[in-house]
């Protein structure tokens, strides 16, 4: 028996492909909620048998498929269908492969921008390699909110446990405050126990709160956030003063790599990091540690992605179409969700210890309280719920706009430009009641950066529901990483149509 979910976006497509999969903007696979023209298939990998066109399909497509790219010599696929899977994968994955290497070349590019002409303009309005670093582990922290509540429907308003209980595990064992396990113990592996606890704590909290739907395991999974927090803020083995966190002097840095082999670790930090030299290339303390952070959150990233398009995956969003439905199969919905919240609670834990590790410090305040999943879920909306990578690109618009309306010496931004670029006649211009320029800027830009993102986070919800790549993907009628290389297809010259066909599903 099929699981129909009626009118959501994972029904059964018209043409009963047999791809299950599908991408996102960064090629990243997802079953969202993107709205109309998005249609995937939520029965694919959740015991649903196929249907008789779907398995002729399967069986007679690879002719059918790979016919054009005999008939014009391309050797991509073959007739007898052998090299017809890599290509397929090469054509799905240019999007992704894209993004990675735009993320690769970001410091590069920004070095070289803010060193040209418009150095000012663009210092306003680029992200620093800083930033971007902070994007990457909270941005790993918003994709495990949108792990557990995008993709099975149950918003997790107490997720901030699992980030707190990896950002403390970490500054704990660095501190020697953690039995059997030294200062010294190298950070990869603190950052897996960490994710291990995380699972503890998420199966037993999920055994209760999984009893309840809706706004009530919402709000049950707010109060044990909400416990957690004040038992910390009060839990006097952290330190004299325990509201104020746990910070790490002695360790020099925290290194990523393989363990036990310190020629392949690198030390991340905003001070203490490791400096390399590739190709007369020199990197900073700063962007060694944008490529370690980077480099651990794709891995997690891809990891969840194979997740959501495992038969596993195929029930979590089966349970968010229709639970009742998915139970009526024979399904053990309860389990399925214990099983995902403790997957999304384990990668919660290594943004966390990702955090602790770069910033070296962490309060009950930036690791427990619930505002903290409040961020996550801000992300989650502007980017796209139920799209995976939506999430990180939500949190890289939030801490863009944040930046760009920050404080005087607190980096690039408007408000900096603006008193760099304007003059003091203009600064002095009286406007209305006596206020000149300078006093209008200095009233509703500096210090508001809060208050406008507010106002965005209410445009988003009233105008783009779907988030970024939602939207987008409704636009293109599909997946992004499937649709894009269609659409460009329709650009590719006559003289090389042969080839780009050649990489046709």
């Amino acid at each position: 028996m099929a699981i129909s979910p009626g009118s959501g976006p994972e029904t059964t497509t018209n043409d009963d492909r047999p791809e299950t999969d599908s991408e996102t903007d960064d090629g990243a696979e997802t079953d969202g909620r993107t709205g109309a023209g998005d249609e995937t298939e939520a029965e694919g990998g959740a015991g649903a048998e196929p249907s008789a066109d779907t398995r002729a399909e399967s069986e007679g497509g690879l002719e059918s498929e790979t016919a054009p790219a005999a008939e014009t010599g391309t050797r991509s696929a073959r007739a007898d269908g052998t090299l017809v899977w890599p290509a397929r994968y090469v054509r799905e994955h240019l999007v992704h492969s894209g993004v990675l290497l735009f993320l690769a070349l970001y410091p590069g590019i920004y070095t070289l921008l803010v060193n040209s002409p418009l150095r000012s303009e663009l210092l306003a309005v680029l992200p620093e390699i800083e930033t971007m670093v902070a994007v990457f582990y909270f941005g790993l922290f918003a994709m495990s909110f949108d792990f557990i509540s995008g993709y099975t429907g149950y918003l997790d308003f107490g997720h901030a446990v699992f980030y707190g209980i990896g950002a403390y595990v970490v500054l704990l064992v660095a501190t020697g405050k953690v039995p059997l396990l030294p200062a010294e113990t190298p950070f990869v592996l603190v950052l897996v126990l960490a994710g291990l606890l995380a699972v503890v704590f998420a199966v037993l909290i999920g055994a209760v709160s999984f009893r309840l739907t809706g706004v009530y395991f919402a709000m049950i999974t707010l109060g044990f956030g909400q416990v957690v927090y004040v038992f910390v803020r009060g839990w006097d083995y952290v330190g004299s003063n325990p509201r104020d966190g746990i910070a790490v002097s002695e360790r020099s840095g925290f290194e990523i790599g393989v363990p036990f082999v310190d020629s392949l670790d690198l030390a991340i930090g905003q001070l203490t990091g490791d400096e390399l030299s590739v190709l007369a290339i020199e990197l900073s303390t700063t962007e060694v540690s944008y490529y370690m952070v980077g480099l651990v959150v794709v891995i997690c990233y891809f990891a969840m992605q194979r997740i959501i398009h495992s038969p596993f995956g195929r029930v979590m969003i089966a349970i968010r179409e229709n639970e009742q439905r998915a139970a009526a199969i024979g399904y053990n919905t309860f389990r399925y969700k214990l099983g995902a919240f403790a997957i999304s609670g384990f990668f919660a834990a290594i943004a966390g210890g990702l955090f602790a590790g770069f910033r070296r410090t962490a309060t009950p305040d930036n690791a427990f309280f619930f505002l903290v999943t409040g961020d996550a879920l801000l992300a989650a909306i502007i980017g796209g719920f139920g799209t995976l990578a939506g999430p990180l690109y939500g949190r890289l618009f939030d801490e863009g706009v944040r930046e760009f309306l920050s404080k005087a010496g607190e980096g690039g931004g408007l408000l900096p430009y603006l008193r760099e670029h304007l003059s003091e006649a203009v600064l002095g211009t009286e406007l209305l009641g006596g206020m000149t320029v300078q006093g209008a800027i200095e009233t509703f830009l500096n210090g508001h950066a809060s208050l406008y993102i507010g106002a965005l986070f209410v445009l988003f919800v009233l105008f783009v529901p779907d988030g970024l790549l939602g939207t987008i993907r409704a636009r293109l009628g599909g997946p992004v990483g499937k649709c894009l290389p269609d659409r460009a297809g329709e650009y590719v010259p006559e003289r090389f149509e042969r080839y780009w066909k050649g990489l046709e599903r």
